[in-house]
């Protein structure tokens, strides 16, 4: 009597073999955003492939025979998926398969929810199984995520072809598939209504043609890239816009032939956006990004940089009673020239919770725009204001006091900056993790010492009673000609979780024994830019650090241990230096045809990014320049000797404490070191009769108003590492309400 129930109950379990079932071809009814997930795929199959798959056995004999199994086969799908979902090899996913039909029906929609695409064989197996006439499941109904770019070019329109029958595709990405054009895609695309994302950066054959078959068949669509699809027109982007209406993310970068008719389009009908991109837009004005801010009330993120025609009317124009917007929390300005100070003083007032904001390039802001900066106070977390030469110290010293959360800042080549500025920023800023002074010339080993002082004395890490760990992490001090070794060595023992460091040019550093823990230079380097490159990185910021704290008690007689016999252990022969000029020789052209690149315009992974922001080339006249020499000299005369016993008798060190310059900065107390030494000797000799080897010549200390930097490249990084760290973890460290 009791049967009927249980199969009643059976029934009902059998009905929800799927955590997400199928939407029909045509079914546009359901709120994408309705979902917990607007990119959740649906793994299991749904009921009306389950029927087909079942055998032609009653309701009565299927429950009869699950009774006699074990109960691990009366699971139901939804944790049989769970469970399968948690095997990261596929080879134990295709056992599973092979158990019973039941797991087969659960564990097959995780093998197939994204191929494997990364080699020949991988897409030759998936074009096969789809092909398939008698194919135990629907494979191409199973596909929900398809990733060709690390073929790249290899992959024809005959490969993409294979893949039309893949109608619920929910993200396509063909990054670098360059060889791939409208005779594929329009066929893939048409008649895919699942399609979420579309990521084609770099097809050059990607038309107008596919982006309409986008806008006709992927109603919920919500991430476009087609960052350098310079064929697109705004007739194609107009109707994405209007027939798109779940748009969160969009990249337009480098699609030149873009107007501000098709921006506003996008603006009126995306009220959901989130981010947009329009990097390189030649013909985008103002007025677009007047109704970007005012129409998109949920953008977090927007980037205008090299938009040349946007000027500070693209700001001030905003009407009081659509700000603030207070969503956004990243700006990029960079290389937007025409906009001055009015416009950064309308930007924090209207957006007073931006965490990023980047104004390298912007030639015309003054101290007055980073007054207004300082207004944003601890929201925010990274400035770049490279190539801002008008700055002072003034307006920087506010910054600190102000903005006491910065994480990153970059201020190449604000050429005014002196210790003054800088050493403020060091005191300020407790959780500075990477900061920009390439061509900073006026700063000397103070601030350096500075940065390694003061960093992490709010106590990082000493929740358990550890000393304060400073937590600078990159610092990029090239063509700063007045920084020597003493001071870097402070630097590198006071900061343990340093991973990059750049002296590109920096005199003191252009020798034999410390290049050697140098990266390679980029191939596309001339040869002085070989010369003068210098940058540490990785395991190389360790080994440079070791090397010093081995070689310190050399730089500094006296410091030897206890039983240290000279006459025992002899001394290792100190290296020459690669450059050792005594002054600035005329600049030659190193830039035949080509853009200037130093060690700033790499990517973290050595990849050259050549700097293509000056097009005028005014600011390429002058150029820091180390020349070249085999072999040292004292003021182009005889090569330097090295230093002999009775040479070094000469000075007593109770004379030699008398005569500490004031700028010499002890290392830390690793080493015990006699202060001042090194430098008192060279105070009380001469160049043309010094004994002394070249490897105790501190660098010249010439005081720079700035004037001999090169004015090019920007600090390459592009956002931190940690820059799309999880928004609400940053918001509540701050302390502030969720938008």
């Amino acid at each position: 009597m009791s049967r009927p129930g249980r199969l009643q109950r059976r029934h009902s379990a059998s009905s929800s073999s799927s955590t997400s079932p199928e939407r029909g071809a045509d079914d546009d009814n359901d709120s994408f955003t309705m979902q917990p997930n607007d990119s959740q795929s649906s793994l299991a199959l749904s009921l009306s492939e389950t029927d087909m798959m079942t055998e032609s056995l009653g309701e009565e004999e299927e429950h009869l025979r699950r009774c006699r199994q074990i109960p691990v086969y009366r699971l139901p799908a939804e944790i049989l998926i769970s469970i399968f979902s948690r095997l990261s090899s596929t080879r134990d996913l295709q056992s599973c398969m092979l158990v019973s039909k039941e797991w087969a029906k659960n564990s097959v929609g995780l093998l197939w929810h994204r191929p494997s695409m990364n080699n020949w064989n991988s897409v030759h197996s998936v074009l096969k199984s789809i092909r398939k006439v008698d194919k135990m499941f629907a494979y191409q109904d199973l596909v929900k995520r398809l990733n060709m770019s690390t073929l790249g070019s290899q992959i024809s329109d005959g490969v993409l072809l294979g893949m039309t029958a893949c109608k619920r595709i929910e993200r396509l990405t063909l990054t670098t598939c360059t060889k791939l054009s409208d005779f594929s895609l329009v066929p893939l695309i048409h008649g895919n209504r699942s399609l979420v994302a579309l990521d084609v950066t770099g097809m050059e054959f990607f038309t107008d043609k596919s982006l309409l078959t986008v806008a006709d068949n992927c109603v919920r669509l919500q991430g476009l890239n087609v960052t350098g699809c310079r064929r697109l027109t705004d007739e194609s982007v107009m109707a994405v816009a209007r027939n798109c209406r779940h748009l969160k993310r969009l990249k337009f970068n480098a699609c030149t032939q873009l107007t501000d008719k098709s921006i506003m389009t996008v603006a009126a009908h995306s009220s959901h956006l989130l981010e947009i991109d329009l990097f390189d837009l030649p013909f985008v004005e103002s007025p677009s990004v007047t109704h970007l801010l005012t129409s998109c009330k949920q953008l977090r993120e927007l980037r205008l940089m090299r938009c040349p025609r946007i000027t500070d009317s693209a700001f001030t124009s905003l009407p009081l009673k659509a700000a603030p917007f207070e969503a956004l929390r990243i700006l990029d300005l960079t290389d937007c020239t025409e906009t001055g100070d009015k416009a950064v003083e309308k930007i924090v007032a209207t957006c007073p919770r931006l965490r990023n904001l980047l104004l390298a390039k912007c030639r015309h802001l003054t101290d007055r725009a980073v007054y207004a900066i300082t207004k944003l106070g601890k929201n925010l977390h990274y400035l770049h204001l490279g190539h801002c030469a008008r700055l002072t110290d003034e307006s920087i010293k506010v910054l600190s006091r102000h903005c006491t959360r910065i994480r990153y800042i970059d201020l190449a080549c604000c050429s005014n900056l002196t210790d003054a500025s800088i050493t403020q920023l060091a005191a300020n800023l407790p959780k500075l993790k990477r900061v920009g002074l390439v061509k900073c010339a006026g700063i000397t080993d103070r601030s350096i010492h500075a940065l390694a002082t003061y960093g992490g004395r709010t106590g990082h890490g000493s929740s358990r009673g550890n000393a304060p760990v400073n937590v600078l992490e990159r610092v990029h001090l090239s063509y700063c000609t007045q920084l020597t070794i003493e001071g870097i060595h402070t630097l590198l023992n006071n900061c343990p979780r340093l991973t990059h460091l750049s002296l590109t040019g920096v005199q003191a550093f252009l020798r034999e024994d410390l290049t050697v823990f140098c990266r390679e230079a980029p191939p596309e380097f001339n040869d002085h830019q070989r010369d003068v490159f210098c940058v540490f990185s990785g395991p190389g910021v360790s080994r440079l650090r070791e090397h010093l704290n081995k070689i310190d008690h050399y730089l500094t007689p006296g410091s030897e241990p206890d039983g240290f016999d000279e006459g025992q252990i002899p001394r290792p022969p100190v290296p020459m230096h690669r450059h050792l000029p005594p002054r600035l020789p005329p600049l030659p052209n190193l830039a035949q045809g080509g853009d200037i690149m130093d060690d700033e315009d790499l990517d973290d992974d050595g990849e050259a990014t050549p700097d293509h922001g000056d097009e005028g080339g005014d600011d390429r006249e002058t150029v820091i320049q180390v020349p070249v020499h085999s072999t040292p000299t004292i003021n182009n005369s005889r090569p330097l000797d090295p230093p002999t016993a009775a040479d070094l008798n000469r000075f007593h060190m109770p004379d030699a404490a008398t005569l500490v310059p004031t700028h010499y900065i002890p290392p830390p107390p690793a080493a015990q070191r006699v202060p001042g030494f090194v430098e008192s000797v060279w105070a009380a000799a001469t160049l043309d009769n010094l004994p002394i080897a070249p490897y105790f010549r501190p660098a010249p200390r010439t005081v720079s108003d700035g004037s001999e930097q090169q004015m090019t490249g920007m600090m390459g990084a592009a956002i931190l590492d940690d820059e799309r760290m999880d928004v609400q973890a940053e918001e509540e460290e701050g302390g502030v309400e969720l938008s």
